[in-house]
């Protein structure tokens, strides 16, 4: 069981609720219980929670279950809109993007390995979409100018690419190229030398296309629309276009560990979170939480999650696939 605060964890047993309503505790913290029965419990995970084992009071003995992951609150104030993204060294970056054409005093925040949380680029509007490329340079896109900045790690800003539309995610194939997601329907592909190619083209997106290469050198996409029967697709590096996983709901930041999973933030059957994929199974409700809008993998096995207004750290042990 993984969550973050807000997020719901479900819990299935017998005897769960004795002769009244069961009580849970997250170590020494109660959790509220949104549904509660002999079979069947849910509980919200409150804020400060820790990771911790999680016990059930039914009025008789409390029986303990499997040790709970719950994330722990390492930034706020923020307002990510797609993955976070993590340099070498293990620095977080994320961004305050505000609303349409709004001007934030701080467009890209900086997280070193102590949590301490500080401006990265300011002159920017509508940050979006982060990714670092092999030489360490950080790409930004602006949903606002149609413009991808690159960022040297002083935060020193320069224009890589004009003319991409609503901007948002970007990602990087293992050859250089640059992939950038305009929103209303493009998928356009930069190659080293700063040549523009439109390299497939999507249903036009509700907020952003998110962008992640897989281990085959497939281009995967996710993009919300007002469906609740959103896809993940599949680009070859031919630009073909296919249906990866039919079925989500709000499918957003998407990220790949060292083992070949995927790893999508959306709903699955009504349960908001993150979802993962696994070669020859059913997808799996990963992680439960609200709003979430990206994630990304840490040195040392860490997830970092990102929703609108914070960033969380659970530490599960899992690789993030290695940067291209």
């Amino acid at each position: 069981m993984a969550a973050i605060a807000g997020g719901e964890i479900h819990i299935r047993g017998r005897s769960l609720a004795g002769s009244g309503r069961p009580t849970v505790m997250l170590g020494n913290m109660a959790a509220p219980v949104v549904i509660g029965s002999d079979n069947f419990v849910i509980i919200r995970v409150p804020e400060g929670a820790v990771a911790s084992r999680l016990t059930i009071g039914n009025g008789g003995r409390a029986a303990a279950s499997s040790r709970c992951e719950i994330g722990i609150q390492i930034a706020d104030n923020i307002h990510a809109v797609a993955n976070p993204a993590i340099d070498s060294r293990g620095n977080i970056y994320t961004t305050f993007s505000g609303s349409r054409g709004q001007k934030t005093p701080v467009a890209v925040f900086k997280i070193d390995t102590n949590y301490n949380v500080r401006p990265f680029i300011t002159d920017l509007m509508n940050a979006t979409g982060l990714a670092f490329d092999r030489d360490g340079d950080l790409y930004i896109s602006s949903r606002h100018d149609g413009i991808v900045y690159r960022a040297d790690s002083e935060g020193n800003l320069s224009v890589y690419v004009e003319g991409m539309g609503i901007a948002t995610g970007i990602a990087f194939d293992p050859d250089g190229n640059l992939f950038v997601g305009d929103r209303s329907g493009t998928i356009f592909k930069i190659s080293r030398d700063r040549q523009i190619y439109v390299f497939a083209t999507l249903e036009p997106s509700i907020s952003a296309y998110h962008l992640a290469f897989g281990p085959d050198e497939y281009l995967y996409v996710t993009g919300p629309t007002t469906s609740s029967n959103d896809a993940v697709y599949r680009i070859s590096p031919a630009g073909e276009t296919e249906v990866f996983y039919q079925g989500l709901g709000r499918p957003q930041g998407l990220a790949f560990d060292a083992e070949g999973r995927l790893y999508v933030s959306a709903s699955l059957g009504g349960r908001k979170g993150i979802v993962r994929f696994e070669a020859g199974k059913p997808p799996e409700f990963f992680l439960s939480g609200p709003g979430i809008a990206g994630l990304a993998f840490a040195p040392g096995g860490a997830l970092i999650v990102a929703t609108s207004g914070a960033l969380y750290r659970l530490d599960l042990g899992i690789a993030g696939k290695p940067l291209p």
